[in-house]
């Protein structure tokens, strides 16, 4: 792999890692966002997946709330694995070519969803069979894109959890849906030596960026910080659309 392309994982993690710190999530969504613009979603996944597992690990474990989310988020967690396992040829398939588009328009729905701060409630009695459902479709999503927010985020912001117990939620659930794609990528032969090296850099560029968001949390205005990072996901989602159609077109 080139020196260019390391040097661009390293700057890439450590922006995605930053403001996972700040914010509390991010890192798949930004760093396959970005590296998208110079290889493709699956390339991308690859070298996302061995962070993103270890850091939704060590979210996983902080908080007190697991048991409970386990209970409440099953469903969620079984549709998305299952779907994630039988969509499994989208990323590298005939329609493989797409991600990128599909990627780019993720991106915005989580942006414009995210600024509008659209939530819907979801009833106590109803939110095991609406959760396998959402998981489901997230994970064809996260099958062919490697992004795993839409609509699992929506929905767990909408069954009422305190603020760190969603948190910890999201910790479980993403380290499920990427041990889930790592299944994936470790059948199809994706994942080998080869990408060892660009996720070792990208592991610890994530933890340093990580480590400097929440450090620097304190004494900034994280819904300020929020705000200005959807709209820069908005923008790269519309370059990737445009860009990608354009691609495909020609």
């Amino acid at each position: 792999m080139p020196d260019s392309i390391i040097i661009l994982i390293a700057a890439v993690f450590a922006l995605a890692g930053f403001v996972k710190g700040v914010i509390g999530l991010g890192l798949p969504t930004v760093s396959i966002g970005l590296l998208a613009v110079a290889m493709t979603p699956v390339q991308a996944l690859t070298i996302v997946i061995a962070p993103a597992i270890v850091t939704n690990i060590w979210q996983t474990f902080v908080g007190p709330y697991l048991r409970d989310i386990i209970r409440r988020l099953w469903p969620l967690m079984l549709g998305t694995a299952v779907a994630i396992w039988a969509c499994g040829g989208l990323l590298t398939g005939p329609y493989a070519r797409y991600g990128p588009i599909v990627l780019g328009i993720l991106l915005v729905v989580y942006a414009v969803i995210s600024l509008v701060k659209f939530q819907f409630d979801v009833a106590p009695a109803h939110e095991k069979w609406v959760g396998g459902i959402v998981g489901v479709v997230t994970g064809a999503i996260a099958a062919a894109t490697g992004i795993q927010v839409i609509p699992s985020m929506p929905f767990m912001q909408s069954i009422g959890m305190e603020k760190d117990e969603l948190v910890q939620a999201l910790g479980v659930f993403f380290t499920v849906a990427t041990l889930a794609q790592a299944f994936n990528l470790t059948s199809a032969g994706l994942l080998t030596a080869s990408t060892a090296l660009p996720g070792l850099v990208g592991m610890a560029s994530a933890f340093a960026g990580m480590f400097l968001g929440q450090a620097v949390r304190t004494r900034m205005q994280p819904e300020a910080f929020r705000r200005w990072f959807l709209i820069a996901m908005l923008l790269l989602g519309l370059y990737l659309v445009g860009n990608s159609t354009y691609a495909v077109l020609k």
